[in-house]
């Protein structure tokens, strides 16, 4: 693992017999240390699950619908309208 950053802290974790066995497997077949292998991994699958709400890539084009649609009115919906504003059914068993 390739950074100038020092690894300065800790994060400890339970995991079953079999899924250390798993980690210690798969960290052998790709020639890493556990550590190397389980930080890469975590580091590689936040970056996955981040990368989607932290930058996405529009043309010009894209971006000017993309603009439009945030600064149009809202939409009505007579039925989405009806749907809110009509008793839930945990408001009906309140006073009960």
């Amino acid at each position: 693992m390739a950074t100038t950053e020092t690894r300065s802290e800790k994060l400890d974790l339970r995991l079953t017999p079999t899924a250390k066995q798993k980690l210690y497997s798969a960290a052998a077949a790709a020639h890493r240390s556990v550590s190397d292998f389980v930080l890469e991994s975590a580091l590689a699958r936040a970056d996955e699950t981040l990368a989607d709400r932290q930058h996405f890539g529009l043309d010009s084009e894209q971006w000017t619908a993309f603009m439009e649609a945030l600064d149009a009115p809202p939409r009505h919906h007579t039925r989405m309208e009806h749907l809110l504003n009509e008793p839930s059914i945990f408001d009906q068993n309140a006073s009960a």
